[in-house]
């Protein structure tokens, strides 16, 4: 067996880790995980204890659910059976010309649980490819009608605030100035921003003044859909909840009405679901909440329960019958696409979402997160404290106060695993999570958020 320090030395020395350096920092070493639990291997040093240059071993409440992806849990026993019993048939083949089971059991499922409307499916491999392929329905679908004007429909029209992926076509729809991607302005194609989304004001414990009113906003959003409809080809939107560009929520209403004006305006509607989907916000879908149906939407993450990276984009029958019958096949296809093993382990996360839906996990979640939360409203350097279904927020005054390895090292210490960044310590936990181990990771977020400096 590999021994801790050359687990350690050739990560820090080559292993590239998202949003990080080579050399890295040091990262924590996962040696087991089971239900909520990670067992991390620590050095004591990062948790600020007496004893330095030692290793610990830490039994810790995974809080963000593996960015999302891990919402049954780990080894969960429904998910360990699908994916045994797909491993003992076959785990991968190429789906150029073939098919099998696992995909269309999964197709027919998703298409089930989606909001009406939705008839196509077309797997991919991550969610960020997943918007790829979704911009390149879009686009396509305007190239395939005869009328040469709507070949001008090439641009993306979205919101500020947003996130969609580190690839190249999402990276320009996530926020240009306050994102991740501000390296690439210049290179990415240059889009059409709509401001943040005002923020709904009942999912935060400490409601500040209200920024904008839904009406005001929509009739902003008409004014730049008249000027720029014809060459808008479609509006792409992370529904009620945006995700890594700011854990910002916003109201139904408002995703319905911007909804109503792109079909007003021939803009076809592209519904990011990759965080929100599967019941993270308490309805399965975000889209459900707001009653309507895009003609795009990407889901991925709890898609397979953590368990393989997979994706999918659901398409409306126009969008599908226009590209075939108009320029032909749609031009993508990863090798990795309908990975029989993700298929058949994401057949049953469906499962399992359709049950904590029922059993109303996300509404208890944010129950208890709104109780253990409000501990954090009066503290200094808190801007905000919301929650939103199974998310938890803590908004600091500016990412100036947020030590990042401090606030983590403290939740530690509490035994909850979370993974702050810029002014934001947050939380989505698996719905498996009993009452009291939504209490410990409040308390963790609260000692993480007392790290803050003003």
């Amino acid at each position: 067996m590999t021994s801790v320090d050359a687990i350690v030395t050739t990560d820090r020395d080559h292993v590239w880790h998202p949003y990080s350096p080579v050399p890295g920092p040091p990262q924590h070493i996962v040696t087991a995980a089971e239900g909520p639990y990670l067992t991390l291997n620590i050095d004591s040093g990062f948790l600020q204890e007496e004893t330095q240059n030692a290793r610990v071993d830490c039994h810790v409440l995974d809080g963000m659910s593996s960015w999302w992806a891990a919402a049954y849990g780990y080894r969960n026993p429904t998910l360990d059976a699908a994916a045994h019993h797909q491993i003992d048939t076959f785990s991968h083949v190429m789906f150029g010309g073939l098919t099998h089971e696992p995909a269309t059991t999964l197709a027919h499922t998703l298409l089930t649980l989606a909001p009406a409307g939705l008839h196509s499916v077309f797997f991919c491999d991550s969610g960020s490819v997943s918007v790829e392929v979704a911009v390149k329905m879009a686009l396509q679908y305007w190239r395939s009608h005869t009328d040469t004007s709507l070949h001008r429909k090439t641009q993306l029209l979205t919101w500020r605030g947003g996130y969609h992926g580190d690839t190249f076509t999402p990276m320009s729809v996530c926020d240009p100035e306050g994102g991740m991607h501000t390296l690439w302005q210049g290179i990415v194609q240059p889009q059409v921003f709509l401001p943040v989304p005002p923020a709904d004001q009942e999912t935060s414990l400490r409601p500040g003044p209200l920024e904008s009113s839904i009406g005001e906003y929509l009739a902003e959003a008409e004014r730049v859909l008249s000027q720029r409809a014809g060459t808008l080809a479609a509006c792409i939107i992370e529904p009620v909840v945006q995700g890594a560009g700011g854990m910002r929520f916003h109201q139904p209403e408002l995703v319905r009405g911007l909804t109503e004006l792109c079909r007003r305006h021939q803009v076809l509607v592209i519904f990011d679901e990759i965080a929100t989907g599967f019941g993270r916000t308490g309805t399965l879908f975000a889209a459900d909440a707001c009653r309507c149906t895009p003609d795009i939407m990407c889901v991925g993450k709890a898609l397979t329960g953590g368990y393989l990276t997979a994706a999918a984009v659901l398409a409306t029958r126009d969008i599908a019958e226009t590209i075939s019958t108009g320029t032909g096949a749609l031009m993508h296809g990863p090798t990795f696409m309908a990975n029989p093993l993700a298929c058949a382990i994401g057949q049953a996360a469906c499962s399992l979402a359709v049950t904590a839906v029922e059993e109303g996990q996300a509404a208890r979640i944010e129950r208890e997160l709104r109780r253990g939360l409000a501990a954090a409203c009066d503290l200094p350097g808190v801007a905000d404290v919301r929650v939103k279904g199974a998310i938890g927020v803590i908004q600091l005054v500016s990412p100036a106060a947020l030590n990042c390895d401090a606030a983590t090292a403290a939740a530690l210490r509490e035994g909850v695993w979370l993974r702050p960044f810029r002014d934001l310590i947050y939380c989505m936990p698996p719905f498996i999570c009993s009452d009291e181990q939504i209490a410990t990771i409040c308390r963790g977020m609260v000692a993480a958020a007392q790290t803050a400096t003003v």
